[in-house]
């Protein structure tokens, strides 16, 4: 497999269930697109596109990280960035403005669970990373997404493992194995509650009426060192799940979990120098059926 670097851009961040407010949602989405950049710039000029897409729309956009990389990547094209959270959108038009690409970026409010979604133009391309297992309905949300699309178009799922690993193995030193174990009881709390997480897009895709062109697994491994962002970003993905890990997790863990949680302990992840963030995504490219 591939190794590279992903970002996720969330519908409103709701399907973690682990928000803290949209200020704190926004500021681990932006982090999580700082320190993944460069992997999703590699799957924009991956996509097996016919041509130059014009009109893309951005499905779950969170702030941006998506957006943005499509502008870079198609020059000539607009987006339509739509998301369930006000408050991300308004932070996304106050980066497009300061990028001096307001005026290609058009944001919508929308709940893609609805029946109906608001017009979102005929695109070339739809975007959606770590959006579409967000859906409670999603062969209602990719029968729209079938009906959205220009004929000659194409459809990326980005799709998400789980949360990123940060911590060597054998840490944190006294409780080795923490950081699985609380990740094995996120795992656990989403299986019930959203269950489409780590699902096969391709099946499901193909019931909605696509054509699966193309699928790429990549394995995200990216070595922290001393990196202050690294830092910030594992410190708050594992404020994150300390939300759900926490009643399931022993004592001796729970400490253990805080003291790396703990700005002023000198054994926070904020001061460590071993990180990493490794993880797993998957990308499935999919056209409209042709129809005799």
């Amino acid at each position: 497999m591939t190794r590279t670097h992903q970002h996720t851009s969330h519908q409103g961040e709701k399907a973690h269930h682990l928000d803290h407010g949209h200020g704190g949602q926004a500021e681990i989405l932006d982090l999580d697109a700082e320190v993944l950049a460069e992997h999703v710039a590699s799957i924009t000029a991956w996509l097996p596109l016919t041509g130059e897409p014009r009109q893309i729309v951005d499905l779950g956009c969170g702030t941006g990280a998506g957006t943005f990389a499509l502008l870079e990547r198609f020059p000539d094209a607009h987006v339509t960035a739509v998301d369930t959270s006000a408050g991300h959108l308004q932070l996304l038009r106050e980066k497009a403005c300061a990028r001096g690409a307001e005026d290609r970026v058009r944001t919508v409010q929308a709940d893609l669970d609805a029946h109906h979604w608001p017009d979102l133009g005929t695109p070339d391309l739809v975007w959606a990373s770590a959006s579409m297992h967000h859906m409670a309905r999603p062969d209602r949300a990719l029968a729209n997404v079938h009906d959205l699309l220009s004929h000659d178009g194409l459809f990326a799922v980005v799709e998400l493992a789980g949360f990123p690993r940060f911590l060597p193995a054998g840490a944190p030193e006294g409780r080795p194995g923490l950081e699985e174990r609380a990740h094995a009881a996120t795992d656990s709390f989403h299986a019930e509650h959203v269950p489409h997480r780590g699902a096969d897009w391709g099946p499901l895709l193909t019931a909605a009426g696509f054509t699966v062109t193309d699928r790429r697994a990549i394995s995200v491994d990216i070595q922290g060192e001393r990196s202050e962002t690294i830092g910030r970003y594992a410190h708050g993905t594992l404020q994150r799940i300390r939300g759900v890990a926490a009643p399931v997790l022993s004592p001796e863990d729970l400490i253990a979990l805080d003291e790396l949680l703990d700005t002023g302990s000198p054994n926070s992840v904020l001061h460590r120098d071993d990180l990493a963030v490794r993880t797993e995504r998957t990308v499935w490219a999919a056209r409209r059926q042709r129809r005799a």
